[in-house]
């Protein structure tokens, strides 16, 4: 199983170049950054964990710019949009980013997505709160068509285009991996109806082996091989005995998260965290 680790990139973090450099020196799979445009001054919305919502949320660089930062300063370690708010993009203009930061970092970037939670954030980026999912969907088929199709075109409802040209290709074939953050039966079907792996908050599955076989039934349904959809645990414990539970299970990679601190903070933990790195190889 693989080891990764995710954190806010913010103005007042380290930077994602040292970050990434200082996961990869430590021998990580994978360095990942959550992404919002902004948080609407309202606060309408509650923080789905409760309480309130931590600044790291509308402190956060561009998430393309921290990609990129922490792909030039590495070789080895992948760099992945944990998650990237799809919703929120131009599609012709993402797609152009990640192949970008695919092409840049020769082919090691982990596409995350996610539906989001703010209502008033994804409002104020055009997108009503109850169409985000047909409106994700028609973006990443849209974005799909673009990175594989030298003549790319769509017409959905909500993403409508003629024939384009548009370059770079990403290294990946036939793209990056598009890895779905959701926690409900319905959110499975979407990974498997149009996505390459499940990404889930750890603390927000009651049963993980239950809900594997949920999701691989649901591929099978689908004409789907289960071990085609990868599986990466998010914000998990370094607990030895869950993370063997984890590795028991199929899960492909773990994610640590860490906080939006200084080094004197943040390294530490990556030392911590890198502990596990050779028990779970």
């Amino acid at each position: 199983m693989k080891l990764g680790v995710a954190m806010f990139a913010t103005d007042y973090a380290v930077r994602p170049d040292e970050f990434a450099r200082a996961c990869e020196d430590r021998g990580f799979e994978s360095a990942w950054f959550p992404e919002h445009t902004h948080i609407p001054a309202s606060r309408r919305t509650p923080w789905p964990l409760g309480g309130d919502l931590p600044k790291d949320y509308w402190h956060t660089h561009d998430l393309f710019v921290s990609l990129m930062a922490a792909a030039a300063a590495t070789k080895t370690i992948k760099v992945g949009s944990g998650i990237c708010l799809v919703i929120e993009h131009d599609p012709i203009k993402l797609a152009k980013e990640v192949a970008s930061v695919d092409q840049l970092s020769n082919g090691r970037l982990l596409f995350g997505i996610g539906g989001g939670w703010n209502a008033e954030e994804m409002e104020n980026h055009g997108t009503p709160f109850d169409r985000r999912w047909k409106v994700l969907r028609e973006k990443i088929e849209a974005m799909k068509a673009i990175w594989t199709e030298e003549n790319a075109e769509y017409h959905g409802e909500f993403v409508n285009f003629d024939p384009i040209w548009c370059y770079p290709k990403p290294v990946q074939k036939p793209h990056p991996p598009i890895l779905l953050g959701v926690h409900t039966g319905s959110g499975l079907n979407r990974v498997v109806n149009y996505c390459d792996g499940w990404i889930p908050v750890g603390a927000a599955v009651q049963d993980l082996r239950v809900s594997l076989q949920d999701l691989h039934a649901r591929a099978e349904k689908a004409g789907r091989q289960p071990r085609d959809l990868s599986v990466s645990i998010f914000m998990a414990t370094d607990q030895e005995s869950v993370l063997r539970q984890y590795q028991e299970l199929g899960v492909e990679r773990t994610v640590f998260g860490v906080p939006s601190e200084g080094k004197d903070k943040v390294l530490p933990l990556l030392d911590k965290y890198a502990a596990q790195i050779a028990k779970v190889a």
